[in-house]
């Protein structure tokens, strides 16, 4: 199970949960709430970590695709980085505006995206589907699903440059 080590971080959370359960089963019987918030509760600690994870993945996805040209769109360079471990420790406030920031041009960037490239990159990178999974989902080819997530990470590293953003 993950810890949350930020106190607004968790109370976030625990908002978010609550919000879920009133909006989708305000109808259950009262009985059934507490187990039906507990996995609700579960379900958002996992997600936030999930999107925690993809976040703090750009700075080292920004800085490895500029080391050079590769073009082979089997390439994935987001399969060979690690993630920091303490994404999940607070950061001071000069440092969230910037992450919130960078996590604005990369929304932007991804809206941009041609359709296929964007559902290939978020099926692998936020949902955290392997290719066969990605694949399965989108109806395609594993070799598709590579050459569309090499792709988008070479659309998106232009994006964010022409924006400014530097590794």
């Amino acid at each position: 199970m993950f810890a949350v080590r930020n106190e607004d971080t968790a109370l976030d959370i625990v908002q978010d949960a609550m919000l879920k359960l009133t909006e989708r089963y305000a109808a259950k019987p009262a009985a059934e709430l507490p187990l039906l918030f507990q996995r609700i509760l579960q379900n958002t600690i996992h997600d936030q970590f999930r999107r925690q994870k993809v976040r703090s993945t750009w700075t080292v996805l920004l800085s490895a695709l500029g080391r050079g040209d590769d073009k082979d769109d089997d390439f994935d360079p987001l399969e060979t980085m690690a993630v920091r471990s303490d994404s999940s420790e607070a950061a001071e406030p000069p440092a969230l505006l910037e992450q919130r920031q960078v996590v604005g041009l990369v929304e932007d960037a991804l809206a941009r995206l041609p359709a296929r490239q964007r559902e290939a990159f978020l099926l692998r990178y936020w949902e955290e589907l392997d290719v066969a999974e990605t694949a399965a989902a989108m109806g395609c080819s594993e070799g598709s699903v590579k050459t569309h997530c090499s792709r988008a990470v070479h659309a998106l590293a232009g994006m964010l440059a022409a924006k400014g953003l530097k590794p």
